[in-house]
């Protein structure tokens, strides 16, 4: 014992169910109303809320109202995915699903006015970059990752943003280098 006093590490909840959603307001933004509950594929799921709340959003905000709801997302959503993943007791829970949500706004927001097909390949491309993680995205991802049993502080929870947020910039570039060419 060195005498300084650590954080207490919480223990992890195996698999968020309804009651862990609904114990705290932070769990139910992090885990996108619940649609990060999802056995099969959360990341995945998480990306098509986003997709279904923006399509319901849009005719509904302003630019300036979308700007501020990105930045607001970003803030409250730091906050709500450093609590869940400190009740998970994990750097990044696969049913934190905020972040997913956020970015892919944000490339909708960024793309829009744009068909169904244009979003089809930006939902493609987002899951491929936020999945496989190549390059910059994989550097992003690992910058704030903590060994397991190590508490969780607000570095893990910006870091489960950055990578999405990273994601969704080479997402961005991948398009207009298609619209370009």
């Amino acid at each position: 014992m060195t005498g300084v006093s650590e954080p207490a590490v919480t223990l992890a909840v195996p698999r968020p169910g309804w009651r862990f959603l609904l114990a705290h307001p932070a769990h139910l933004l992090a885990l996108g109303l619940g649609s990060g509950l999802s056995p099969i594929a959360p990341g995945t799921v998480g990306t098509l809320w986003g997709w279904v709340t923006f399509a319901w959003l849009q005719p509904l905000l302003s630019t300036s109202q979308w700007a501020e709801l990105l930045v607001a997302g970003l803030v409250v959503g730091w906050w709500a995915c450093t609590v869940t993943a400190r009740h998970l007791a994990l750097a990044d829970p696969s049913p934190v699903v905020w972040d997913e949500i956020l970015a892919f706004w944000t490339i909708l927001w960024l793309v829009t006015p744009a068909g169904w097909g244009v979003q089809c390949v930006a939902f493609g491309l987002f899951r491929y970059f936020d999945a496989v993680k190549p390059g910059p995205v994989g550097w992003a991802d690992g910058l704030f990752k903590v060994p397991r049993a190590q508490p969780i502080g607000w570095a893990q929870g910006f870091g489960i943003l950055l990578d999405d947020g990273v994601a969704a910039l080479c997402t961005l570039l991948v398009m207009a280098l298609w619209r370009w060419l």
